[in-house]
């Protein structure tokens, strides 16, 4: 068995917040920041994908947003932050971790944190990439109607195993019919996700109820080089969403994931771990 790369997790201080944070790998290779999307903390960029990153000489930081995982958590329905707010607490990790310049990937929501850091804080990007990402641009088409019509009924939020079934159901949904999809190891993550989390109702609310202050950004000003990822089955956010990020700024690359749903299958990892580390091997730490 392969030596686990986690240096363990700890807890990134900014004013009153507390970020909970794990790191891979050397601190002395290029860094790569992973930032997650709407209600997911830091275990869905799985410890195995993060292993394998830093595999290629690279040092990977996941952490929980907050109001997932073991961050702090705000009152369900009250977040009382913003994306500018979510950005700056990317900024922290890397201080904290003495990081000067990150490359930065943002998956799904976290997008509009890559814009913010990408068009605020050059100067701390060395390259960005967008999974499952949008511009979020009037005309993209919605998601699809399958996806669109799996909305559960009422939810008792004091029910672990119905919580768990309810987000593998959502993480399913996510996954537009992929082949990939793999619902016992979804489970078990889910399972854990679940168990270490401050306060679920929040986690499940709390991003969609926040306000994207962010927007007075254009993607087009972003300068760092850019990669996009998307897959082709994507139910949220259809490919189109990921072509016209890829048209919005300039130089930007699109990797198609195909099969893939909204989320990262472990069968792609051969795919997209490769272009990551080539996207992410020039610049210095």
């Amino acid at each position: 068995m392969a030596h686990c790369l986690s240096n363990g997790e700890k807890f990134v201080k900014r004013s009153d917040v507390e970020v909970c944070v794990e790191t891979f790998g050397d601190p002395a290779k290029p860094a790569v920041l992973l930032v997650d999307g709407a209600a997911a903390s830091m275990l869905w960029w799985e410890a195995d994908l993060c292993e394998r990153i830093a595999r290629g000489e690279r040092f990977v930081i996941r952490y929980d947003n907050r109001d997932t995982g073991r961050s702090t958590g705000y009152p369900p329905g009250r977040p009382g932050y913003g994306f500018t707010d979510l950005a700056g607490d990317a900024l922290a990790v890397l201080d904290a971790l003495d990081v000067e310049r990150a490359h930065i990937v943002c998956r799904s929501m976290a997008g509009g944190i890559g814009l913010i850091l990408g068009v605020d804080h050059p100067d701390r990007v060395l390259s960005l990439t967008f999974v499952s990402s949008s511009t979020g641009e009037d005309g993209l088409p919605p998601p699809s109607k399958e996806f669109a019509g799996n909305a559960p009924a009422a939810l008792d939020l004091t029910d672990s195993a119905a919580v768990v079934d309810f987000v593998v159901a959502s993480a399913k949904a996510y996954s537009g019919g992929s082949p990939f999809f793999d619902e016992p190891a979804t489970r078990a993550l889910v399972e854990r996700d679940v168990a270490r989390t401050r306060n679920i109702a929040s986690t499940l609310t709390n991003h969609y109820a926040m306000a994207f202050d962010g927007s007075a950004r254009d993607f087009g000003d972003i300068k760092a080089p850019t990669l996009v990822v998307h897959g082709d089955r994507d139910p949220a956010l259809p490919l189109p969403h990921g072509q016209a990020l890829r048209d919005a700024i300039p130089g930007a690359k699109l990797l198609v994931l195909e099969g893939a749903g909204h989320d990262l299958p472990r069968p792609l990892w051969d795919v997209f771990v490769p272009a990551l580390i080539q996207h992410t091997g020039s610049g210095r730490p």
